[in-house]
């Protein structure tokens, strides 16, 4: 498959690889059950899901326990960690594809996005604010690294690879009809449930 940015070429290939063995503890998913029973807790009529950047589904299983009838889906670059994903959504639930060339006329009551924002090359952001806006019907849920104005830093030695600023701030400005309903911050130090230093951002049509 042919990709526009170095970014997805990046995601998509040994890198990207690697990344799944770092994602398998459960560690990550007691975290993520913490995190979105939070998130579901502001929500209201949550049926349907779906993730960009899905990867091996540790947030969709989180979901999945938290409620186990929610129909989800997941938009994932990297063909090792869709056949893992396949597995826990099944396969026809599976987008194998970058987030720039997704394309579904479906909507979902949640659209997640989890640190992979901060991994898309800036200027495809618009792009991809635009996916997760068509792609909703109430809820939009970012959660990355945030800076108020945007910023580039190396990612495990790697340049170019890891951008931060306030996207939902300007998903906010792009889109009128969205309002935020909620935002937290998760720690690394968390006494009981550790994750990455994310800001998140609970976004609702209205």
């Amino acid at each position: 498959m042919k990709f526009k940015t170095e970014q997805e070429d990046f995601w998509a290939g040994e890198f990207g690889d690697n990344y799944i063995d770092r994602n398998m503890s459960n560690n990550f998913l007691s975290s993520n059950i913490n995190f979105f029973s939070k998130v579901l807790n502001k929500t209201h009529g949550i049926e349907s899901c779906i993730e960009f950047g899905a990867n091996i589904g540790i947030n969709l299983k989180a979901l999945k326990i938290l409620k186990p009838d929610l129909k989800l889906k997941g938009v994932e670059i990297n063909k090792k960690a869709c056949k893992i994903l396949s597995n826990l959504i099944g396969p026809n639930n599976v987008y194998e594809t970058s987030i720039l060339n997704f394309e579904s006329k479906e909507l979902f009551d949640l659209c997640l996005i989890k640190t992979v924002l901060i991994h898309i090359n800036p200027n495809e952001l618009k792009n991809v604010y635009k996916k997760l806006y068509d792609s909703s019907k109430r809820y939009i849920l970012i959660a990355e690294y945030f800076n108020p104005y945007p910023i580039k830093i190396e990612y495990r030695g790697n340049s170019d690879k890891l951008f931060k600023r306030d996207f939902a701030g300007e998903m906010l400005g792009l889109y009128k009809d969205l309002h935020l309903k909620d935002y937290g911050f998760l720690y690394s130090n968390d006494n009981n449930f550790p994750q990455d230093n994310i800001n998140w951002f609970l976004l609702e049509k209205k």
